[in-house]
């Protein structure tokens, strides 16, 4: 049954103000475009007169968002509730680097079931997406997702350094890997304990740019990567067409979940290398016994790719 806190979320939108949800009983309650004002007190945009029993409401520096936090629910789940947060703060953050570059292709490596996707078309993102899967159940969800929408194309496979065919370990949810779990990745994940394998076609990404950019007159395309420890392969693959991209993300790791797979150190100076320069580092999961984040979100651009008359 829903609580009282998922009612009054599900109601604020009729009421003009938009609501992201992050979990563990916290929401980003905000106004977007011209909206109808309710008055809740001095410079507060909520729809709540006073304050609901243990309820928090923290304003979010001078953005007009405010915080809506259920203490109780929040109480003790400090990492579950970072994680969400910075889910919600990439997304955006992502979202509006798109717009600044311009930017009118997105390469969707390791899509899974079209999670990405689905967030861009939510924020607000037009342009063509390019999503490569190469598993056979998460592409079916894939193929799926993307239906009804002709600027979504999806591809049933894999990138990598070269084009060959290879097994990937699969039935690991959305870790499935062409690489095999470490000690660490044994320890913390019990479904690495349990494993098959599908063999999956692999391609290299600058044999399939020009398909994917048929039709787009100046392209401006960003590569967005998480394949479970492959991004570095995937990004070799795409070789001197790397030039191309105005803007990058790639999972990285500070705890080697996968064997073989490189440490964030060793990822980010290849992309640094190349002319990526770092945005944003954002939490994708967390031990919870010592508090080490195992995997970041980076998020990069190429500064000169910035179009003229954007600013400073």
């Amino acid at each position: 049954m829903a609580t009282l806190h998922r009612k009054l979320l599900g109601l604020l939108p009729r009421l003009g103000v938009q609501v992201l949800d992050l979990g563990s009983g916290a929401a980003v309650v905000y106004r977007r475009g011209v909206r109808r004002r309710v008055a809740l007190g001095k410079g507060a945009d909520l729809v709540l007169r006073g304050r609901t029993a243990g309820w928090k409401q923290v304003p979010l520096g001078g953005t007009g968002a405010r915080l809506l936090l259920d203490e109780k629910e929040t109480a003790g789940d400090e990492r579950k509730f970072q994680l969400s947060a910075a889910s919600y703060l990439c997304g955006q953050h992502v979202t509006a680097l798109l717009g600044r570059y311009e930017v009118n292709c997105v390469f969707d490596v390791g899509a899974n079931s079209g999670q990405y996707g689905r967030q861009l078309r939510r924020l607000g993102y037009t342009g063509r997406i390019v999503s490569f899967e190469p598993t056979s159940e998460a592409f079916e969800k894939l193929r799926q997702a993307a239906e009804g929408d002709p600027d979504w194309q999806v591809h049933r496979m894999g990138l990598g350094r070269e084009d060959t065919t290879q097994s990937i370990h699969v039935g690991w949810n959305t870790m499935n890997s062409l690489l095999p779990p470490s000690d660490y990745g044994k320890d913390r994940y019990k479904r690495f304990a349990r494993t098959r394998t599908e063999e999956i076609e692999i391609r290299r990404l600058d044999g399939m740019m020009d398909t994917a950019l048929a039709g787009i007159t100046v392209p401006r395309p960003y590569l967005k990567m998480d394949t479970q420890g492959y991004d570095l392969e995937v990004f070799a693959g795409a070789g001197e067409r790397t030039a191309e991209f105005v803007g990058m993300q790639s999972e990285v790791a500070t705890l080697r979940l996968y064997e073989g797979s490189p440490r964030m150190g060793e990822a980010i100076a290849v992309y640094e290398e190349s002319g990526f320069e770092i945005t944003g580092m954002y939490p994708v999961s967390r031990e919870e016994a010592t508090g080490r984040v195992v995997e970041f979100d980076c998020v990069m651009v190429r500064a000169t790719a910035v179009p003229t008359g954007t600013g400073t």
